[in-house]
């Protein structure tokens, strides 16, 4: 598998999927006995923020602005990568992309003058895995 700096340099996504699909799937299962951390958002985007922690990477958790708290803000390559993390039964609704849409947690990167892309992801708290992952890159002003 393409290692996870190259994946965001390259844009690709859909590795980026693959890579933290992986990541879940490789979890054993004795992490989650007798213990319910796979209900909860914050245990998926601590992975997530560790993960790019570890690399160096610029990476804000919960970050605050007039339109409420975004769970996790990406910085690299020239590019913002804005990130929200649902807890689902069993299969995507689509409810974290429409969050960061709703809620247009892109305004304040705007003036950053760089590609921002919006990425919702969703987890199963049946599977413990990523089991939706949808992106979509922001318009330019203007356009």
């Amino acid at each position: 598998m393409q290692g996870l700096d190259s994946l965001l340099l390259a844009n690709d996504f859909a590795g980026l999927e693959r890579f933290f699909t992986a990541l879940y799937d490789g979890m054993p299962p004795d992490w989650y006995r007798n213990n319910k951390i796979s209900r909860y958002e914050g245990h998926s985007a601590g992975v997530f923020y560790a993960v790019f922690a570890a690399l160096g990477l610029d990476v804000t958790p919960e970050e605050a602005s007039n339109a409420g708290r975004l769970d996790l803000a990406l910085r690299f390559n020239g590019q913002v990568s804005l990130f929200e993390f649902k807890v689902v039964e069993l299969t995507p609704d689509g409810r974290a992309l429409q969050q960061l849409k709703d809620k247009d947690y892109a305004a304040r990167y705007r003036g950053e003058d760089r590609p921002i892309h919006l990425i919702g992801v969703e987890f199963s708290r049946e599977r413990r895995t990523v089991v939706g992952f949808e992106v979509e890159q922001v318009p330019a002003p203007g356009r």
